[in-house]
Order: C-alpha cells, then structure tokens, then sequence
C-alpha cells in the first residue's frame, strides 16, 4: 500500500462507525454515569424501592451505583485503551446490570400501594423502559 504525504494507514481490523453509533454511545455513557452517581446523591430515594428479601439495601444501591458509572465509563473508553473490546465487555456489563435490576422494578409494580407517591403509569414504564434500555445496550456488544 504506498501512502501520500500526509495519509496514515488504516488497520484492517478496525471497523467505522456513523456518528450516529458514537453518540448513541456517547449518550448512553452520560446516562450511566448520572444515573449511577444518583444513587449517591438520592439514596433515600433507592431505600424504599429496595424489596425486603435483598439483603443489605444501601449496600446494593451503592453496588449499582458503582456497576453504572463503570458501564457508563467503559462505553465510553475507546476499545483497546483497557481490553481489545472495552466497550463490548461495558456494554455486556450494563445488559447484566439491567437484568439483575429488574426484580426492583417488578416488585414496585406488583405493590403500587407502598410507593403511593409514584403515580402506577410511571412504576409500569419503568418496568416497561427496561427491554429497550437493555436492547440499547446489546447492540453495543457488537462490533
């Protein structure tokens, strides 16, 4: 391959993408990285949604808190800074995330009356929003 003055070769193996893909990747970050920095800042918020039979409630909140912001960094790390698929392994890590979350959610709405200060709509879209928000993150789990 001859080069111009002023061209880099491009590797082979690295695959482009629109900027579409890096803002959806940018955007998902941030939102991470928020929404698990809340859990801080509003724990009195997370306590009562917490259902009884998980142990140690402000230790989980702060567990999630901690799993969010790591997922939101690593997407955010271009891959191969830490591991050759960072943002894969970030992105795998967020789908287990919402997963092992999603107990809060059912439990909310399957007891609507003890968080009576959440309207039931949004109790069930947040139950609702957890198939796309884990979708979103698969599709970062290609390449």
């Amino acid at each position: 391959m001859t080069l111009m003055p002023g061209e880099e070769a491009v590797r082979d193996d690295v695959q482009r993408h629109s900027r579409g893909y890096y803002a959806g990747l940018a955007v998902m970050g941030l939102f991470y990285v928020g929404a698990g920095a809340n859990h801080f800042v509003h724990q009195e918020f997370y306590i009562p949604v917490m259902p009884p039979y998980i142990p140690e409630p402000k230790a989980m909140i702060a567990i999630s808190g901690v799993a969010e912001i790591l997922g939101g960094i690593g997407v955010l790390v271009p891959d191969g800074f830490v591991f050759a698929r960072t943002r894969a392994a970030a992105a795998w890590g967020l789908v287990a995330l919402l997963i092992c979350v999603s107990p809060v959610h059912i439990n909310m709405c399957l007891h609507p009356v003890q968080h009576a200060a959440i309207p039931v709509w949004a109790l069930w879209l947040r139950l609702a929003l957890q198939l796309p928000l884990i979708g979103w993150a698969w599709s970062y789990t290609r390449r």
